[in-house]
């Protein structure tokens, strides 16, 4: 696959149970197909970030349908156990095994419409040197977040569902201003996916 020596990689975060999408619990949101797209949710979310660098995307399981569409839309593959007791535990397996990494651009797999210009502005922040670095759209922070190597040990003591955001209180961060709209826009509902 692609060397990871000291390079900058892609984190996707695919592990989520997306319950409020569907409380029943029958259907996966990242697998739904995203309208006036070829792509499902979470595969759409995949390719802008492929375009970019490599991605490591964790899921639930390995051998799943959505593991198997972003393994073939060209994705590293590592599976979380624990991806049920919140956002954190999925984040620390992708940075576990992603941690010779130079650097990390941390998705979520429930945003499709962020724009592969997006993940290049924020992997030129991090090639400058910048530790966090987070799109701000009309002036208004949004995802996904990249984070330079020295907060990696910060990144492995997350706990809890809030994810990396105890760090964005606690560290300069800087924002990269992007003419991308789908920084604020995730699937959330069936609605979300309707809407334009």
């Amino acid at each position: 696959m692609h060397s990871t020596s000291k390079s900058f990689r892609g984190l996707l975060l695919a592990a989520g149970k997306g319950t409020r999408f569907d409380p029943a619990g029958t259907g996966n949101k990242l697998l739904a197909p995203l309208p006036g797209s070829d792509d499902v949710v979470a595969v759409a979310a995949a390719r802008a970030m492929l375009q970019v660098l490599p991605v490591l995307a964790v899921v639930s399981d390995v051998d799943s349908e959505l593991g198997r569409r972003l393994a073939d839309a060209g994705c590293e593959l590592v599976g979380c156990d624990d991806a049920d007791t919140g956002m954190s535990a999925s984040l620390m397996c992708g940075i576990r095994q992603a941690q010779d990494a130079a650097g990390w651009i941390i998705a979520l797999a429930d945003m499709p419409y962020v724009q592969a210009a997006t993940h290049r502005g924020l992997l030129a922040a991090l090639k400058d040197g910048v530790q966090i670095a987070v799109p701000a759209y009309l002036g208004q922070r949004g995802n996904p977040v990249a984070f330079g190597r020295s907060h990696l040990d910060g990144l492995l003591a997350l706990s809890g569902d809030r994810g990396a955001r105890a760090l964005l209180q606690q560290f300069p961060v800087n924002e990269i201003p992007v003419n991308d709209p789908g920084i604020h826009r995730d699937i959330d509902t069936r609605a979300d996916l309707e809407a334009r």
